[in-house]
């Protein structure tokens, strides 16, 4: 497809959706992306900003309660930076098939391009991270703490993607997913773009 009046192609916009358990490494991978020119979109800042600390300010028990709302909001917002023609990056973890395959949807009617992101990492390096982050949960929306048990608990119920969801592996550095990101674009011989 070429743009109107110009014959070069439009570049179709492209959403980060990220799947990977906390600790993983989405925080920082994301504000990369957003270094790069990517719109960061992060539900945990979101609810922090309107709820505060959680298990401080609201109990433990009512953050899905909570998140849901929140999730709609950044959706919506994903929608419009879309339609806009921006590239974008939820910095969630996107734990099941369905919320991917819902979230992706929705890239898609936005007229984007979903790029699914797989994080994985063993629990001792996660909860390593986590248990530094915990000393930042009271100031830092991006640090919720968390006890080992939880991680634990949430790692069962994760389902990381398998080979029907087409996703990349990330492998720690985000300079290498910039670098796939940009081959990606390059246009082909014949001045298509590669998706």
């Amino acid at each position: 497809m070429t743009g109107r009046n110009t014959g070069r192609p439009v570049r179709t916009p492209r959403a980060i959706l990220m799947s990977g358990l906390q600790g993983a490494g989405k925080t920082t991978l994301a504000r990369a992306l957003e270094k790069a020119g990517f719109q960061r979109l992060c539900p945990d800042e979101e609810m922090f900003r309107r709820y505060g600390h959680y298990g401080r300010d609201f109990p433990r028990g009512q953050f899905r309660i909570r998140e849901a709302p929140v999730l709609k909001d950044i959706s919506l917002e994903l929608e419009d930076l879309l339609a806009a023609g921006h590239d974008a990056v939820v910095d969630h973890g996107f734990w099941t098939p369905e919320e991917r395959a819902q979230w992706a949807a929705t890239v898609v009617k936005a007229g984007g391009e979903p790029i699914l992101i797989y994080l994985p990492l063993p629990h001792e390096v996660r909860w390593d991270r986590i248990r530094k982050r915990n000393e930042q949960s009271l100031i830092d929306a991006n640090s919720i703490e968390f006890s080992e048990e939880d991680l634990l608990r949430h790692a069962g119920r994760f389902s990381p993607p398998t080979d029907d969801e087409p996703h990349l592996v990330y492998d720690g550095n985000p300079e290498s997913v910039l670098a796939l990101l940009r081959r990606a674009q390059q246009p082909d011989a014949d001045g298509t773009v590669e998706h």
